[in-house]
């Protein structure tokens, strides 16, 4: 039957008919799907069609029909019916310090819910919570769907990598956008992100779409596009689905690059965390506990979240998770214990430079894209899929937006190995603090999340 249907299409006319600005049907779009997941389209002809996407856009209905596509392309995981209504996850567009997941999946677990999390690896300048994760001796990303389901079942949580069989489509796609620069279309992304959150058969689903220098989206208006469209298809596909705009100019935490990403994560589930991070923490995840209908209202969500941090019940739903997915219970206890000496069980860098403000002034922003790019060269992150990377090098900022600095204070600690922090790698890093004079006065007090868009 399958093969029939690809048959019966004809692949230079669908591009062509893209191309030239025509809608396609939801039969077209199943048997481009099918074909790409087969192979039985040439490379060539995913490329073109990619472009002519990029170029000329799909409206509501063609973005619902490719996403629902996309998801059942592989295998759509099913839950045991008393879980009902719990199952929820978060997904983020991507930014500098971007840690949330590690302390906000446990907090949910902690308040009942079941949250199987299937994440990515990092591309580009932002950080993939699974490369976060791997930083963890012993720590496996790779779960079958039985063995997620009975760590789910005892823990309440798991971070995994997406399995084979789980819209697999979207591998193909994914790719072949990263090598024709279709990675930015507002339809291929609906499709990317909500196809395997859609595969995970949800209850509910938060997204935080970011916006700012650091950010896919530079400024609030192409952002809220984005969320718009990831929201709808997310709902129609049966997903309670809501998104957060949050700013992403200067990096989440004090902490960038994957080990030191751990530990301010564990930080925060300790209740020692910065504040925007454990703020983002709290919003997300309150805002997601209403959307399922978990708690009656978003304050009283956040309520909860705070709680579970404060307390230690998220620490210890992310002891069992790490001892779940492969950690010595040597290293998680010594990790979740209250004055854990980190790297004892976390890698060291061989070495580490602080650098000084070169002026005096009030820090009116600190960049988190310069930081990401310069940490980037040092080995923090990927430039192709399957690269290898240096899970030690990072930086930790020893300022923030709003403080008074001193010419000669110092400003952060990088930690690096190969290559060498050079001379001209420093003088790079030195762009990302912005320091203004003292009367210029921003403020600083406006919230990270700037709007949220809810299910209707």
């Amino acid at each position: 039957m399958e093969n029939h249907m690809e048959n019966a299409v004809s692949f230079p006319e669908l591009i062509r008919k893209k191309r030239d600005g025509e809608q396609f049907t939801p039969e077209e779009i199943r048997a481009f799907v099918l074909a790409v997941k087969n192979s039985t389209i040439q490379e060539a002809q995913i490329g073109a069609m990619l472009m002519a996407i990029w170029q000329k856009g799909m409206v509501a209905e063609e973005t619902l029909a490719l996403t629902r596509e996309m998801m059942l392309s592989g295998e759509v995981l099913t839950w045991p019916a008393e879980w009902a209504g719990l199952v929820m996850d978060k997904h983020s567009t991507g930014g500098v310090g971007d840690k949330v997941s590690l302390p906000l999946a446990p907090a949910l677990a902690a308040c009942g819910c079941k949250v199987p999390m299937i994440s990515g690896r990092a591309l580009a300048h932002t950080g993939g919570t699974l490369d976060k994760l791997e930083s963890i001796p012993g720590f496996s990303i790779h779960q079958s769907v039985g063995q997620m389901k009975k760590i789910l079942e005892e823990v309440g949580c798991c971070i995994v990598g997406q399995t084979e069989n789980l819209v697999p489509a979207d591998k193909v796609l994914y790719a072949i956008r990263d090598a024709t620069a279709t990675v930015d279309s507002m339809p291929l992304v609906t499709a990317s992100i909500i196809s395997k959150k859609g595969a995970e058969s949800l209850c509910a689903l938060i997204l935080d779409v970011k916006y700012g220098k650091a950010a896919v989206f530079k400024d609030i208006a192409s952002a809220r596009e984005m969320a718009q469209s990831l929201v709808e298809v997310g709902n129609k596909l049966g997903v309670h689905t809501g998104a957060a705009l949050s700013r992403m100019d200067n990096p989440i935490g004090l902490c960038i690059g994957n080990s030191l990403e751990v530990l301010e994560s564990l930080e925060c589930l300790k209740g020692r965390g910065p504040p925007d991070l454990q703020g983002l923490v709290t919003c997300l995840g309150g805002r997601l506990l209403s959307i399922s209908g978990k708690a009656p209202t978003p304050e009283s969500g956040e309520q909860e979240i705070a709680r579970v941090l404060a307390d230690g019940t998220a620490l210890r739903k992310f002891q069992a998770m790490l001892e779940a997915q492969g950690v010595s219970a040597e290293n998680a206890r010594i990790l979740c214990s209250m004055d854990a000496d980190y790297f004892r069980v976390l890698r060291r860098a061989q070495s580490e430079v602080v650098l000084e403000a070169q002026a005096e002034g009030t820090v009116l922003e600190v960049d988190g894209m310069t930081i990401a790019e310069v940490l980037h060269k040092l080995g923090a992150g990927r430039t192709k899929a399957g690269e290898p990377i240096n899970h030690s090098v990072g930086a930790k900022l020893l300022v923030t937006a709003g403080m008074k600095v001193k010419k000669g204070d110092p400003w952060v600690r990088v930690h690096f190995e190969t290559p060498p922090f050079n001379a001209k790698l420093q003088a790079c890093f030195q762009e990302a603090l912005v320091i203004g004079s003292l009367d210029c006065d921003r403020t600083q007090d406006t919230p990270l999340v700037s709007e949220f868009i809810l299910p209707e």
